[in-house]
């Protein structure tokens, strides 16, 4: 597994991964460093320096096109689906589905899954545990009222509105 950083419009960025796909992503920390340590420790790695594949070097310009407002869609992006349930893959396929600018709530993604509306904890919990924020949009699911409810990237809830913000979602304001 290999591991590498780059900047963009909202700091510094990280990604790992292997031969079967993208392993881990990790939004930017309050500084590059915490992005290199939550990553490294996600992914078990701290093997960076290695050469970066033609999709992992298109894949990064991709992300930083997105960060500078040029929203772009990453439901094609390879992923090592080994590292997930059989629950979360579920849940992380249809969170892809999801379109920069679109968003869908908890329990519309359980219904999607062959779940009921009231199994919306367990999806947020499966969103608590994704390897791939950004890739796998988990800032695109909302509470059933439109509301913005937790985010686990850096930065919370504040990231999760900055990156609905630049992809061009309706906000509701209370």
């Amino acid at each position: 597994m290999a591991l590498t950083f780059f900047p963009t419009d909202i700091g510094t960025c990280g990604l790992a991964w292997n031969e079967a796909g993208l392993t881990g992503f990790q939004l930017p920390g309050k500084n590059p460093a915490e992005t290199e340590i939550k990553l490294a420790l996600r992914s078990r790695n701290k093997t960076t320096g290695t050469a970066r594949p033609h999709w992992v070097r298109r894949l990064i310009e991709r992300v930083q096109h997105h960060l500078a407002g040029h929203p772009q869609d990453f439901s094609t992006v390879p992923l090592d689906w080994s590292l997930v349930s059989d629950f979360q893959q579920a849940v992380y396929q249809q969170m892809r589905g999801i379109k920069p600018g679109d968003k869908k709530s908890y329990g519309e993604l359980a219904r999607l899954i062959g779940l009921d509306a009231r199994s919306a904890r367990a999806i947020g919990v499966a969103m608590a545990k994704n390897p791939w924020p950004l890739i796998v949009p988990c800032h695109r699911v909302v509470s059933a009222r439109g509301k913005m409810t937790g985010y686990s990237a850096p930065g919370g809830i504040r990231t999760k509105t900055r990156l609905l913000v630049l992809e061009g979602a309706e906000l509701i304001s209370e």
